[in-house]
Parts: C-alpha cells; sequence; structure tokens
C-alpha cells in the first residue's frame, strides 16, 4: 500500500494559561516545519494541532465573560497561524462542578478549540461530581452550538495521561513536545485481507504497523531534534476517516460482521498487535471505534449490531471508550452522567485510557436519524439509552 496518511502533528505546549501569543506561534511553526519535511517525504498530514496544560488549572478568572474572551482571542492566534485544532486540557478532578462546567464557556462558538473533564484517574479513582459536570457540559453544549456539534470537541476523560495526540483528549505536561498519530485503517485491512485467525490477526497487523510506522517514528525523531523539542511518541491507535474504515477492515479477517459473536476476541486480538510493535508509542494506542467517524460501524450501529453495551464491552480489551456516539437531545444530566460512571469505572478498575465523547442531538428522539453537517460524522439512527 501506500504511505499511510499521518492524521496529526500535535505540538505540546509548555507555557502556562493564559499562553502568550508568541509561544502559540512559535509552536505553530514548529507545525508546519513539521509539515513540510513529511510532505517532502511523501506523507499527507491531514491536521496539525497544539496541545497545552490544563487551562482550568492555570487560568484564575473561569468566569463565563472571561473564558469566551480568552477562547476568542485563542481562535484568533490560531486562524493567523493555519493551526484549525488546539486542545486546552481538561478540568481536573475535584475541583468546582461550576469550574469544570465552565469548559463550555471555552468551546462555544470557538471551532478550533477543543477541551474536556477528568472523571476518573488510577490514583483516586471515580469522581461522581465530575462526571455530572461532564454530562451537563455535554446537554449545554448541545443545546448552545449549531446542531449542537460544540459536543465532537469535548469528552470526558478517564485515566487518560498528558501526550495522545488525538482529540479532544489530548493535553501536555513537560517541555516542549511533538508526537504524531496515523491514519492507520488501511494498514490494518492489509493485514487482514483474505481472513485471518486470531492469532493470525495479532502477529499480522503487528507485522503491518511495524513496518508502516517504524519510517515515520524515524522521521518524527529527526525533525524533533531538528526543532529542539521532545519526542512524546506515535499513538498507533487505526484511525477511520468516513469510508475508510476500521469497521471494514476488522471485517476482512472473515470473523462476520462487527457486533457478532466474536468482535469482543477480534478487537483485543487486534489491540495485541497494536501494542506488541516495540515503538516508543503515546497516548491509547489501541483500537479506535469511533462510531460516527466510520461509514461501516455507524450501518452496523443503524443494523441493531452494535449497541452502548457492546462498545462498552470492545473498551474493556481496546482503546478509547464511547466514541462519537449519538443520543437522544431529550436525555437528562442523570442519564448522561451513568453512561460516564460506566465508562470511568471500567477505566479505574483496568488502569487504561478511555474517554466519552456522546453527542446529544438537540430536537432528536430515538428513532430519529442525525443531520449532522459535519465532514467529520457520518450520519446514522439515535437509539435509546437503556
Amino acid at each position: 500500500m501506500p504511505k499511510p496518511p499521518v492524521r496529526a502533528l500535535t505540538v505540546g505546549v509548555p507555557e502556562p494559561h493564559p499562553v502568550p501569543g508568541p509561544a502559540l506561534s512559535r509552536s505553530a511553526s514548529f507545525l508546519h516545519r513539521a509539515r513540510a519535511a513529511f510532505a517532502e517525504a511523501g506523507y499527507e498530514v491531514q491536521t496539525l494541532r497544539l496541545s497545552t496544560r490544563p487551562a482550568l488549572t492555570d487560568l484564575s478568572d473561569w468566569s463565563p465573560s472571561a473564558l469566551a474572551r480568552y477562547g476568542e482571542a485563542l481562535q484568533g492566534i490560531l486562524d493567523d497561524s493555519d493551526v484549525p485544532f488546539c486542545s486546552l486540557g481538561p478540568a481536573m478532578p475535584h475541583i468546582e462542578p461550576q469550574r469544570a462546567e465552565a469548559v463550555a464557556d471555552v468551546i462555544a462558538g470557538h471551532e478550533a478549540l477543543n477541551c474536556s473533564i477528568m472523571v476518573a484517574t488510577v490514583e483516586d479513582g471515580l469522581d461522581v461530581p465530575a462526571a455530572h459536570a461532564a454530562a451537563a457540559t455535554m446537554l449545554r453544549l448541545a443545546a448552545g452550538t449549531d446542531q449542537g456539534l460544540g459536543n465532537f470537541n469535548f469528552a470526558a476523560l478517564a485515566c487518560v495521561g498528558p501526550g495522545t495526540p488525538f482529540f479532544p483528549a489530548a493535553y501536555h505536561s513537560g517541555p516542549a513536545s511533538l508526537t504524531v498519530a496515523l491514519q492507520g485503517s488501511g494498514i490494518v485491512a492489509e493485514a487482514l485481507s483474505g481472513g485471518a485467525g486470531l492469532a493470525e490477526v495479532t502477529e499480522r497487523v503487528k507485522a503491518r504497523l511495524t513496518e508502516h510506522a517504524s519510517p515515520v517514528v524515524a522521521l518524527a525523531q529527526r525533525q524533533a531534534a531538528t526543532m529542539g523539542l521532545r519526542f512524546g511518541g506515535i499513538d498507533l491507535s487505526p484511525a477511520p476517516d468516513g469510508q475508510d474504515s476500521i469497521g471494514a477492515a476488522m471485517e476482512l479477517a472473515g470473523h462476520g460482521p462487527v457486533g457478532s459473536p466474536g468482535t469482543l476476541a477480534l478487537a483485543a486480538a487486534l489491540t495485541a498487535g497494536i501494542q506488541g510493535t516495540g515503538l516508543p508509542t503515546c497516548g491509547y494506542c489501541g483500537l479506535m471505534l469511533p462510531l460516527m467517524e466510520d461509514a461501516v460501524l455507524a450501518r452496523r450501529w443503524e443494523e441493531g449490531r452494535l449497541n452502548l453495551d457492546g462498545l462498552l464491552a470492545y473498551s474493556a480489551v481496546c482503546g478509547t471508550g464511547l466514541d462519537t456516539v449519538p443520543v437522544p437531545g431529550d436525555c437528562s444530566v442523570e442519564v448522561l452522567a451513568r453512561v460516564i460512571c460506566d465508562v470511568g469505572s471500567l477505566a479505574v478498575r483496568l488502569r487504561k485510557p478511555l474517554s466519552v465523547r456522546l453527542l446529544p442531538v438537540p430536537g432528536k428522539v430515538a428513532g430519529d436519524f442525525t443531520e449532522f453537517s459535519s465532514p467529520y460524522l457520518v450520519n446514522t439512527a439515535i437509539k435509546p439509552l437503556r
């Protein structure tokens, strides 16, 4: 296959909030230099991203007006720097719920900005008030942003550490760094083409990922060294993109449609391959099943083969949790919080990073179909939260 697309080059910004404009511009220049080097080597770089320290930990004034002004200023700097995405990190556990919910004031109206709420850590366990704050934030974003798409830029995090290049979970700690992520569904499809038993799945995926990702890592390491950045690793989670589907790649193994009996075993075998390369990795580094970013997964959901409980079960043996799952717009805070608590409890029990990105759809109920205009999402059916 040709060289895989690079889903994201992410530079971690070390300066505390409020981040000075020149610091953001300098970090943006690193991204453009890195993209030029990757393009020269024959790689398509799809997105450039910045991640920062957790903003709500640094900022002393987190009133809605102050956060809205800061978000507007950041959006302007990013527009001028030609960097379309910046993650401001999570509200950390055990802060006031009102402060946690303030992330909505940063995201609303600022398409470049991502934010999150940490609802669980390995050290301290599940923070139930934080889960409720995350649920309330989802409903605020559903009501207060166009089509509710502010929730595409928000997630509840559980046991997620700094350094992942994938959004909206990304946040930074330590010196300035460069991390990289692939759009790796095509690599998995190449590995599984023609069918494969579970043991073969692991070995084939490991071999193909090692083959395709090793030169990406070497190039990223050289660029980081040239720019005086720490190389933070590669997240090998095989991200899909619409028709470039991880669901379709999984079905090439010959174990039936995704959602059939045996899907969990297949997910575990894939994850073992992803995590077995020996490359310097970061982030989730597991199987990624973002429902509405994948045409086949969206279709299997619509058919009833995939459901919320199944996705949660697969999360026990792979990455990333519940991702881009549409839910009725009339869901209550309590019901959404229970879903978030389920994921947070699983993450704590298994000591692994998971996240929750639910998309309450304004004006829609169970049985309706989504009508999102986002180019990043595949529309599908809305199911009840049972």
